[in-house]
């Protein structure tokens, strides 16, 4: 067995309620209880022994897989392929462990820090949906199921979990996309979860958190098609009072200000001579109940470069811009040397 086939079969158990159903919201479900803390459900009622007869399961080793593209000018905003870069072409496997795709940056007290760039996602989670018995059990090997992949309008790495609950005859992985979940009478809750589960090529690697979670891909089914995703839990997310990602302030500067030519993204962070290190400062850190890996993006003088070393004095900066983006950038190391 391949290590990809390792990392599709895998199951993951948890001790404890909340605990197993904030996973299965974008792990693929095998094994758990309870805890739901959701409200407001879509529908009243749940699957019908009749809406299931004519129902059909599909193997998710021998089903298409999506191509997955984030580097195209409808997924990307910050990192958009051209003639010019090198970014890898649609369904390629992509390292998340070079550049540009990490940065060393500095934490609210002047610790270093690493961070992947995931580019610019919006604050309105898009719904990921997680399958689960009328006994609130997971149900056995069924791959979450997502509407969007990047490209695609209204999509997000972040994702706002959403509880389908199945009658006990349900099989597992007959309900593989969206348009496959609403033919039937099923109810659907909202969770307060928010999941960071960014969609990437097969075969992609992100091998850095600053949590104990699995580095491997995750599996998960779009319109019939296998999709594949990491996920991050350095810190768990809940969705905001008017249901939106939770951010966190960065302070950036580029080689270049934004408001000379050719400045801004397009110049590159600006870093210590002869290293990688910016002195890009996080407001929060993991464990920090103001932690969020959304950032809004706040870019100061980079003629105050060298006297920015922590969040300090980086707030005390010439700020020119704020709140010029939001971005998901997990930080994955905290005081590495």
């Amino acid at each position: 067995m391949s290590d990809n086939d390792t990392t599709r079969r895998r199951v993951l158990k948890i001790a404890g309620g909340t605990t197993v159903v904030a996973l299965a919201g974008c792990l693929g479900s095998e094994d758990g209880s309870d805890g739901s803390s959701g409200n407001d459900s879509m529908n009243n009622e749940s699957m019908t022994d009749d809406s299931m007869e004519e129902s059909r399961t599909m193997d998710p080793e021998e089903a298409p897989r999506a191509e997955i593209d984030r580097f195209s000018e409808e997924a990307g905003t910050l990192m958009v392929r051209n003639e010019m870069n090198d970014l890898p072409d649609p369904d390629d496997p992509i390292d998340f462990d070079r550049g540009p795709f990490i940065t060393q940056g500095l934490g609210p007290g002047g610790e270093a820090v690493e961070y992947y760039n995931f580019d610019v996602q919006p604050v309105e989670p898009a719904p990921i949906y997680a399958f689960f018995r009328e006994n609130g059990d997971p149900v056995e090997n069924q791959r979450n199921v997502i509407d969007v992949i990047p490209g695609d309008e209204g999509y997000n790495d972040f994702w706002h979990v959403h509880e389908v609950t199945v009658p006990d005859d349900y099989e597992a992985n007959t309900v593989t996309s969206g348009a496959d979940l609403m033919e039937h009478d099923v109810e659907i809750t909202p969770t307060d979860s928010i999941k960071n589960c960014p969609v990437v090529p097969d075969g992609s690697t992100a091998t850095k958190r600053a949590g104990d979670e699995d580095e491997g891909l995750i599996e998960g089914w779009y319109d019939g098609k296998v999709v594949s995703y990491f996920l991050f839990e350095e810190a768990p997310l809940e969705a905001t009072d008017g249901n939106e990602v939770p951010v966190s302030p960065i302070y950036v500067s580029f080689n270049t200000n934004p408001d000379e030519d050719g400045g801004g993204p397009q110049s590159g962070f600006m870093t210590e001579a002869m290293s990688d290190q910016t002195h890009n400062v996080v407001a929060s850190l993991p464990g920090d109940g103001s932690y969020s890996p959304l950032w809004t993006v706040n870019v100061y003088d980079n003629a105050d470069f060298e006297g920015v070393s922590d969040l300090d004095t980086a707030t005390s900066a010439t700020i020119l811009d704020t709140d010029t983006a939001t971005v998901n950038c997990p930080v994955v190391s905290v005081g590495m040397e």
